[in-house]
């Protein structure tokens, strides 16, 4: 297996539980992928996700590789309020955890009669769009004729009153122009497209699942940081007799009789194997099959053109944090445009704009020196694949996160003791991912331009697992590539998908 992301671990773990003699190879000299921590001076910052959506997911690999549920295994507390949302126009709103009734009257209270109702309504057709989809997006194999998945949008069309008749949105952009009509909610639902790498002008009108999923299973912390999650799938790995080599950058996937047979490392060593799981993208995954394959025949290019990648401010505070504060606040941009033109362009071809920006600030003592301190992170969508150190680009961006988190936490500039600036260039040289963009969920409609590659290849004996394969990343999608990847390996062509 190469890589030890948390796709990778998950497949690690259900495939050794089958009974199969399981070896990781990992570049990094430790687990987890972008699931990251970074420590200093008695203070420690998730540098990854900072949230849990869908928890079941993990459930359910705990459930099937051990006796010891996953609640055993790391404490997980449900967010609530769920996020606090400051809009420029000083609009301040707090939406409740899992409640659409909640944050229907919290929003009508907010924004003026009729706003949270709208909201409450594009949540009821997200769900139809979710219930057609969950299926093969996420708990079965990519189908062989995936072209079908990008043919029809299934997010419902609504009736339009003046022109008598129904209209089907193609874009986020589209459903918050026709249906949402208010720039505080458009820049709720813009929120949600960035914080997993996507630009809501072309995301497809399906991405309308992601602020659903939130709204229907909640949103969940792990105490001590989401690298506690990592954590804890590695330990069920070792549990299951998972073997991890850490510092061991394989070079290349060995081919004998046609099929994928083995690993060859830096060292030129070669390890033989039946199957091969590559949690790799798909830049690394061209040059490891390129001797085995001709010119990359076998394995098909991801279709995603993500350019996106995450920029995060982690903040050391000197003063406790102050009674009642959300755990997540994001601050909205005051220049929708200029934001969304900025994270479409490489770093570095304009000044960077005002972004919206996600603030976290865990009420963890896991994370502090002591309750006389505290640790926030700041993330943005950011453009991936430049050189932010050119002319001090980063720092400027940095200062403007900083400057809309005064948003969120009182006194921050007098409070703070030191920031570490983190842009896409730091999770290209953790990840190994060339340009560190964020892979988005995979999602129907737009021709199929936001799937990824199936876990099984035309290369035999070789499976993708992770975030740049199906069904695409973050935090429950990456768990499910992994029942996916098992699955397909112990059962053959007779898995349909996860029960």
């Amino acid at each position: 297996m190469i890589g030890a992301g948390m796709g990778a671990m998950a497949a690690a773990a259900r495939l050794a539980i089958a009974g199969h003699r399981v070896a990781v190879y990992e570049r990094a000299e430790t687990y987890g992928g972008a699931v990251a921590r970074f420590e200093r001076d008695g203070f420690a910052f998730d540098t990854g996700p900072g949230l849990l959506p869908l928890p079941a997911v993990y459930r359910d690999l705990f459930l099937k590789t051990g006796k010891q549920p996953l609640e055993e295994c790391v404490d997980l507390v449900q967010v609530d309020p769920a996020s606090r949302h400051v809009f420029p126009d000083g609009t301040d709103v707090l939406l409740p955890n899992a409640s659409r009734a909640g944050s229907v009257g919290a929003l009508n209270t907010a924004l003026g009669s009729g706003a949270g109702d709208r909201w409450g309504d594009f949540l009821v057709r997200a769900r139809e769009a979710w219930d057609r989809t969950r299926r093969p997006l996420l708990e079965e194999p990519l189908w062989s004729d995936w072209q079908v998945l990008g043919e029809r949008e299934p997010y419902p069309s609504v009736p339009h009153k003046r022109l008598l008749r129904t209209r089907r949105a193609s874009t986020l952009d589209e459903i918050a122009a026709w249906e949402l009509r208010d720039p505080r909610l458009t820049a709720l639902l813009d929120g949600h497209a960035l914080a997993y790498g996507l630009d809501p002008r072309t995301a497809p009108a399906s991405a309308a699942v992601l602020p659903y999923m939130e709204h229907a299973f909640g949103t969940w912390y792990v105490r001590g940081g989401i690298r506690e999650l990592a954590r804890a799938v590695y330990e069920r790995c070792l549990a299951r007799r998972v073997e991890f080599v850490f510092g061991a950058e394989v070079t290349g996937i060995v081919e004998k009789d046609g099929r994928a047979a083995g690993l060859e490392l830096t060292d030129g060593t070669v390890t033989e194997a039946d199957h091969v799981v590559a949690g790799v993208d798909p830049v690394r995954l061209r040059a490891l099959t390129e001797r085995a394959l001709q010119e990359g025949g076998g394995v098909r290019p991801d279709r995603v053109s993500s350019s996106l990648g995450r920029f995060t401010v982690l903040l050391a505070l000197r003063g406790g944090r102050d009674t009642g504060a959300a755990h997540r606040t994001v601050v909205h941009t005051p220049d929708r445009a200029a934001e969304l033109d900025h994270v479409s362009r490489p770093a570095g071809t304009a000044e960077p704009a005002r972004p919206t920006v996600t603030v976290l600030r865990p009420d963890d003592p896991a994370l502090r020196p002591d309750d006389e301190h505290e640790s926030v992170v700041l993330s943005a969508a950011a453009p991936a694949g430049a050189d932010w150190a050119s002319g001090g680009t980063a720092e400027r961006f940095a200062d403007l996160l900083v400057a809309a988190a005064e948003a969120a936490v009182p006194r921050l500039r007098e409070r703070l003791l030191w920031r570490e600036v983190r842009t896409p260039g730091h999770n290209a040289h953790e990840t190994g991912v060339e340009s560190g963009a964020v892979p988005p969920p995979a999602l129907a409609a737009a021709d199929g331009r936001f799937l990824h590659p199936a876990n099984t290849t035309r290369f035999p004996g070789l499976y993708l697992v992770g975030g740049w394969a199906h069904p695409g990343g973050g935090l429950p999608h990456a768990g499910m590539s992994g029942a996916l990847v098992a699955g397909l390996i112990v059962e053959g062509q007779d898995f349909r998908g996860s029960q």
